[in-house]
């Protein structure tokens, strides 16, 4: 058992979008982004190392052609009311339009009771109230109530995506508000794109935490943050203050490049938080940075100020 909490990095290679999700069975369960961006994977393992050597399953594949047949990204992990779940965006064409992909979200659920060995089925398209670009979509649950939190593109607001927040009827519907709580206004938001995406919830000391990144996915990649009292109406944008620098970027002198689009779990013994995120180890990329292949999936312990704020340092070098 890992109690040094001093984890070995990169953990897995190339795997961008790292979701890693502790269960009560004692494992940890993970998914990622694929070089290839044609299918969903899930791994297990008792330790967050002995992920790296863990043999993926492929629970999911693309289509040759529809609204499923490109670019299959950024899938999660859940479990919600005793089965498993993983959201995930899709789009028909790798082509773009006005700068946009045309991805949308879409759900998968298992009722088995270990997910690497259960049938996935098609829950369809997570909708939202527009038919625009839209990805990255997270569940959490507060105080009864299930959330859902993903990108978006608003057709009135210039930009590829903003955050938004809605409550769900079932792990695969949304209701109610879908409200908007952060949009790229930063310098560090806006650079190459302006980006907001990537969501992750963390919820302590009276608080959540939401953690998303920002910019284009090259080294100017990075993570911001919010947090709201856990008290507070979370579909009330007020209830979301922004921390107006970013919280974990790039590291020259530890040569970790465009840290971002994380998760949260816990370390072996239950004692510490840890975030798990992508980053390169150089800065130079020939041609489109999300075809780069290279980011590959880290961690890193979790500190906590005495405000009761999560510490993130700066991204570790390799070892």
């Amino acid at each position: 058992m890992n109690t040094n909490y001093d984890y070995r990095n990169p953990i897995i290679e190339q795997r961008a979008d790292p979701w890693v999700y502790k269960h009560e069975d004692g494992y940890y369960y993970f998914t990622g982004s694929v070089p290839e961006y044609d299918r969903i994977e899930v791994r297990r393992a008792t330790t967050i190392e002995g992920l790296a050597e863990a043999d993926p399953v492929t629970v999911w594949k693309k289509y040759e052609s529809g609204p499923l047949s490109a670019n299959i990204w950024a899938p999660e992990i859940h479990f919600i009311n005793n089965k498993w779940y993983i959201y995930f965006a899709a789009a028909g064409t790798t082509e773009t339009t006005d700068g946009l992909f045309d991805h949308r979200m879409f759900a998968l659920e298992c009722d088995a009771e270990n997910p690497l060995e259960g049938s996935w089925m098609e829950k369809g398209q997570v909708k939202t109230k527009w038919e625009t670009f839209c990805l990255d979509a997270t569940s959490f649950e507060h105080l009864g109530e299930q959330y859902y939190v993903w990108a978006q593109k608003d057709p009135e607001i210039k930009g590829n995506s903003n955050l938004y927040i809605s409550k769900m009827e079932n792990p695969w519907t949304l209701t109610g508000d879908q409200v908007m709580i952060t949009t790229p206004e930063y310098e560090w938001e806006k650079i190459g794109y302006l980006v907001n995406e990537g969501a992750a919830v963390l919820k302590r000391n009276g608080k959540i935490f939401m953690t998303y990144s920002g910019s284009a996915t090259d080294h100017n990649y990075c993570m911001g943050m919010l947090h709201a009292d856990e008290s507070s109406d979370l579909l009330d944008p007020a209830s979301w203050k922004k921390s107006d620098v970013p919280v974990f970027q790039t590291s020259e002198r530890n040569g970790q490049y465009g840290p971002g689009h994380n998760s949260f779990t816990v370390s072996e013994d239950g004692e510490k938080d840890v975030l798990i995120y992508h980053g390169r180890s150089y800065k130079e990329i020939e041609g489109d940075p999300l075809y780069d292949p290279n980011r590959h999936t880290r961690a890193k312990v979790i500190e906590w100020g005495e405000d009761g704020f999560p510490v993130f340092g700066e991204p570790k070098p390799d070892a």
